[in-house]
């Protein structure tokens, strides 16, 4: 009867509690650095033995945004630490199941021996790519040897959108008057700002084109290709490195002097080429992660309506003679008919006012796809796009640049 009584007095013990430092923890998700959420964990007395903890989401994630994002990939790269009563801390690893859905995402705290207080610092060092999860709460489970519960409670973490990390970042290269190529790295803020130039080299003033084929970024990754004036095409392929951020150049083959314009389809990673010639024909040219193209495949002819095409979001955008902008998208048909794109959508008129239309990527917030547009007086606009519209083109630009009239190509 004695020991019945004990193991019902212990059975009567409530859990402690858990109370968080500060409130809410405000962790930004970017370029600026973990952010450390502290709280501390309340034991009963009588608790002995190597205690365990779980932090998890209070709630499964029901609205993934799409564009590649699943719990598996999140769960990767949920760079998190544990430290416990100022002890070195530790990195952790996030568990999620196939089931996406059905149960919340979770992470083993270190286990250490029970006391009355415990006091935990867990960094979170968050993608920009994750600043979707916004505001959420993570519940704390604390439990001992024999797996009762001892302690528990939630703590709420406040995801901002920081600074894009170099990769997600777009950078433009512009070629002066003299053949120097110059690039400008986005900074990664809300208005588009660019970094100040930085000199790629000279010698650029050979080539008659040149064109992204792939993203370029600020942290020194994506390639382009450039005709010269006897029709052969190079490839550049990114270095990695944003001072120097190309390798030498590769040769791809002659003949590309039957071309009027060349520019980059932004289908998928951009590793399309596209040429129209001079009876107005398009044509595409698919490239392998080595530069190399693919036979080229037709697209259609009439595409001498346009005074100029780029690559933009998924598909391009083309200005007809009259100034207005149109809009081709990729087709989400596996065999097409028509050809790789849908019928064309009107954008707007007026664009006529620009000498320069090039589609970029990222130069605000991550996941953003822009359009860069100047005018003959030298002015810089960026049309900067919504993540959750892959075909649209804003009718709102942002003054970014002056005087870069000084450049007789931007891309």
């Amino acid at each position: 009867m004695a020991v019945s009584a004990v193991h019902l007095a212990e059975a009567a013990v409530e859990p402690g509690t858990v109370v968080q430092d500060g409130g809410r923890t405000k962790v930004w998700a970017g370029e600026e650095g973990p952010g450390t959420v502290r709280f501390r964990a309340n034991v009963p007395a009588g608790v002995t033995g190597p205690v365990t903890a779980t932090l998890g989401f209070v709630k499964p994630i029901s609205q993934w945004p799409g564009a590649g994002t699943t719990p598996d990939r999140v769960a990767a790269r949920m760079d998190t630490t544990a430290s416990v009563d100022g002890a070195a801390p530790v990195p952790l690893s996030w568990r999620t199941n196939i089931g996406y859905e059905s149960e919340p995402m979770a992470v083993d705290l270190p286990a250490v021996e029970a006391k009355a207080t415990l006091d935990y610092a867990v960094t979170f060092d968050l993608s920009s790519r994750d600043s979707w999860f916004g505001s959420f709460d993570l519940s704390v489970t604390l439990k001992d040897a024999e797996g009762k519960v001892v302690s528990k409670g939630t703590v709420g973490v406040e995801a901002v959108l920081g600074t894009p990390e170099a990769g997600l970042r777009g950078a433009v290269h512009a070629r002066d008057k003299d053949g120097v190529l110059w690039r400008y790295e986005a900074t990664g803020t809300a208005d588009g700002k660019l970094t100040a130039r930085k000199r790629v080299g000279g010698g650029w003033g050979v080539y008659t084109a040149i064109a992204p084929l792939r993203n370029i970024t600020a942290a020194g990754w994506g390639s382009l290709v450039a005709r010269d004036k006897d029709g052969v095409l190079w490839y550049y392929q990114g270095s990695g490195n944003p001072d120097a951020p190309f390798k030498p150049r590769v040769r791809v083959g002659g003949g590309w002097n039957i071309y009027t314009q060349i520019t980059r389809d932004s289908y998928g990673y951009g590793d399309v080429l596209v040429a129209r010639d001079k009876d107005g024909v398009l044509w595409q040219y698919v490239s392998g992660f080595d530069g190399t193209l693919l036979p080229r495949q037709r697209v259609g002819g009439g595409w001498n309506a346009y005074t100029k095409i780029t690559g933009y979001a998924d598909g391009m955008v083309a200005r007809d003679t009259a100034g207005v902008l149109w809009k081709y998208t990729h087709s989400s048909a596996e065999h097409p008919s028509s050809g790789p794109f849908d019928a064309r959508v009107k954008v707007g008129g007026g664009w006529n006012v620009y000498n320069t239309l090039a589609g970029t990527e990222d130069l605000g917030r991550w996941n953003h796809l822009d359009l860069l547009a100047r005018t003959p007086g030298g002015d810089l606009y960026a049309y900067q796009g919504k993540p959750s519209g892959f075909g649209h083109v804003p009718a709102t630009r942002t003054k970014i640049g002056w005087g870069w009239n000084i450049y007789d190509l931007v891309l």
